[in-house]
């Protein structure tokens, strides 16, 4: 028999976002094993040479708009490969919700949850009139989302993983998905996340970002800083006005808002946001702690490479990532991601305890060690061989 022949439907693939990477390094494992044609629209870093691209034409537009182009023109670009050219694959595998007649899905983030969770800060008296626009394209956005997902993941025939326990659980409450979820966290590369590059780099990158020798520097990673718990952050600096704190924030929001904070507190000076980069070990190079009070969060990426490169993290257990950690031993789990009177009181503890501060960042080393992608990727072919099997007995 040959291989089986696995269709991988994902608007993009590229090893910078946190759902395109973990695409990028399944199919780059996989690819001997199985027959992989992927449908997507923008492909990047990843090694094509056993994997048979099929590229879906982008249009512009609003958000919206491309999504319902990309959903649609998925659809046609395999039906016409399978109906056309005889290439009917075995399986369909998606990332999300990206097409209708997925065999296998991985779940990396429930809308249907977050949208109850954003509650009231989507709705028009919440918000001033010049926002409104955007405000209505996210609602019909979040709504057909959400419609897809009913429609999708309640399919009993379909096998899905999730990233997280978290999200098995959110599965479960909108769903009714009450087993057969395989959660599958996500892989670490090892050779770059490590602490021993960290500590090589770490002179040259406190002195670039300009953090001195005495001063402790806090880090946050991510776009969307409201969701990343930045505000919570904030405050809990702050309350610390007696350290010598500094804080770096790498990643894309508007910075205007939280400029004009830090100039009317005690802060200016303290912060400072940087652009993102495909080098992100420069950041956890320069840092002391890694601080994600995560407003909700499937399972964020930062803390667990931070981990990986042997610094203490605080994160909140409203982050997926937080199931790897044990509180106090590895890691440290906010349990209101909107405390900063105990998210202060970590930091200080961490600031005036060196011999913890070493501890857990030894112990969070060990902790994320046993992430990779070859696990990763192990676990995926369970999901596909399982997909196949249940396929066959149809």
């Amino acid at each position: 028999m040959g291989k089986v022949r696995l269709a991988v439907v994902s608007p993009s693939v590229d090893k910078r976002h946190g759902t395109e990477r973990r695409v990028a390094e399944c199919i780059f494992r996989l690819a001997e094993e199985f027959e992989i044609h992927l449908y997507s629209m923008a492909v990047e870093d990843v090694d094509l040479r056993r994997i048979h691209l099929h590229r879906v034409p982008s249009i512009p537009g609003p958000h919206l708009v491309g999504y319902l182009w990309w959903f649609f023109a998925n659809h046609l670009w395999r039906w016409w490969d399978a109906s056309i050219r005889g290439g009917r694959p075995d399986l369909v595998y998606s990332p999300g919700i990206n097409c209708l007649d997925a065999d296998a899905v991985t779940v990396h983030v429930v809308f249907a949850e977050l949208r109850r969770q954003l509650g009231e800060e989507l709705s028009f008296g919440k918000n001033p009139p010049r926002f409104w626009p955007k405000l209505i394209h996210r609602r019909l956005y979040y709504r057909l989302i959400r419609a897809l997902e009913r429609r999708v993941y309640s399919r009993p025939s379909l096998v899905v993983g999730a990233v997280s326990h978290k999200v098995a659980e959110e599965l479960e409450r909108h769903f009714g998905r009450k087993d057969s979820v395989a959660v599958i966290y996500q892989g670490i590369d090892h050779e770059v996340f490590n602490p021993t590059e960290r500590l090589r780099r770490r002179q040259e990158m406190r002195r670039q970002f300009g953090i001195a020798d005495h001063e402790f520097a806090l880090l946050l990673i991510g776009n969307g800083w409201k969701n990343k718990g930045l505000d919570c952050l904030l405050d809990a600096m702050a309350q610390l006005a007696d350290l010598p704190l500094r804080l770096l924030v790498a990643g894309r929001d508007d910075r205007a808002p939280y400029e004009a904070r830090l100039r009317e507190s005690s802060l200016q000076g303290r912060v400072r946001f940087l652009d993102p980069s495909a080098d992100v070990v420069q950041f956890y190079a320069a840092a002391d702690v890694y601080v994600g009070p995560s407003l909700q969060d499937s399972f964020a990426q930062p803390p667990a490479e931070a981990m990986a490169c042997g610094l203490p993290v605080i994160t909140s257990s409203q982050n997926g990532g937080s199931e790897i950690i044990t509180h106090g031993v590895d890691g440290f789990i906010l349990q209101d991601a909107r405390d900063a009177a105990e998210l202060a009181r970590l930091i200080r503890q961490l600031y005036e305890n060196t011999a913890l501060r070493e501890s857990v960042a030894r112990e969070a080393g060990e902790t994320a060690a046993r992430l990779s992608w070859e696990h990763n990727a192990a676990e995926m072919r369970e999901l596909f061989e399982e997909a196949r099997r249940r396929k066959s007995d149809r």
